[in-house]
C-alpha cells in the first residue's frame, strides 16, 4: 500500500486523524492533513481504505 495525500485539496476535516492518526495528522496552523507514514504497516490499511473513503475532499489516494 502507498499513501499520497493533495494537501491543495484537503479541507481539515480531520476524520482522517480520528481513524489512522499513527499514519495522518493535521499542521497545527491550519488543520491541512500531514502524511506521517506513506507505507503502513498491513494492520492498517482497512483503517486507511476507510479515511480516503470518508475524507469530504477527496484529499486521499490509497494505491497497491
Amino acid at each position: 500500500m502507498k499513501i499520497t495525500v493533495g494537501q491543495d485539496k484537503c479541507c481539515g476535516a480531520g476524520t482522517c486523524v480520528l481513524l489512522a492518526p499513527d499514519v495522518f495528522d493535521q499542521r497545527d496552523e491550519d488543520g491541512i492533513v500531514v502524511l506521517l507514514d506513506e507505507a503502513p504497516p498491513a494492520e492498517l490499511h482497512s483503517l486507511v481504505h476507510e479515511a480516503a473513503s470518508v475524507c469530504p475532499a477527496a484529499a486521499i489516494a490509497v494505491s497497491s
